[in-house]
């Protein structure tokens, strides 16, 4: 398979670094999967060093429910909230997370799906308000975009790998507090 032999060497070269692999699911633009899940499942098993796994366009518990037992007990699965849908149902979809409670807000493709459901582009900042109190009454921690990549604050340092169709991070969340407040914007920045 080839997605075996590309990430062979892919987690040879970064065996020291954790790794957040990103799941982009009912894409259009690239990076888009190309694989299924019992593709995948053998490489998450095999690869202690992916710690957590973003899937994308989750708006229901049930579109996260659908990969968990795919995922082992050591990987933090992340939601990603990409529509008003997603906010909305917060509640339900945070209730599946595990012990570390992760999720990230992709700003732009939220915009994207306000304009396409016509939806007063004035309500965007109340919906990221919405969402930042969620989690910070519910210790969560929330990943916002900083420009194109999800990170827990501004000064991190990332290499991004496009893997077959994957989004692999690393160096991103060696520090992640998952007890301390939603990280809702970088340090000294006001909140949207």
């Amino acid at each position: 398979m080839k997605i075996n032999t590309s990430f062979s060497a892919f987690k040879k070269k970064h065996q020291n670094n954790k790794i957040f692999l990103d799941l982009p699911k009912n894409r259009t633009k690239p990076p888009n999967n190309k694989y299924s899940m019992d593709e995948l499942k053998p490489i998450l098993d095999s690869s202690p060093n992916i710690k957590y796994f973003a899937i994308s366009n989750v708006d229901s518990a049930e579109d996260l429910s659908k990969f968990l037992g795919y995922v082992s007990d050591n990987i933090v699965v992340v939601p990603k909230i990409e529509s008003l849908l997603g906010i909305n149902n917060i509640e339900e979809i945070s209730k599946l997370l595990g012990q570390e409670k992760i999720i990230m807000l992709d700003h732009d493709d939220l915009y994207s799906s306000m304009l396409q459901s016509n939806d007063d582009p004035d309500n965007f900042q109340s919906y990221i308000r919405t969402l930042i109190e969620f989690c910070n009454s519910n210790n969560i921690t929330l990943l916002r975009t900083v420009g194109v990549m999800f990170a827990d604050t501004e000064n991190r340092v990332s290499e991004y790998v496009e893997s077959s169709g994957l989004m692999i991070i690393t160096k991103t969340f060696s520090s992640i507090n998952a007890k301390g407040p939603c990280l809702s914007s970088p340090p000294g920045i006001p909140s949207a």
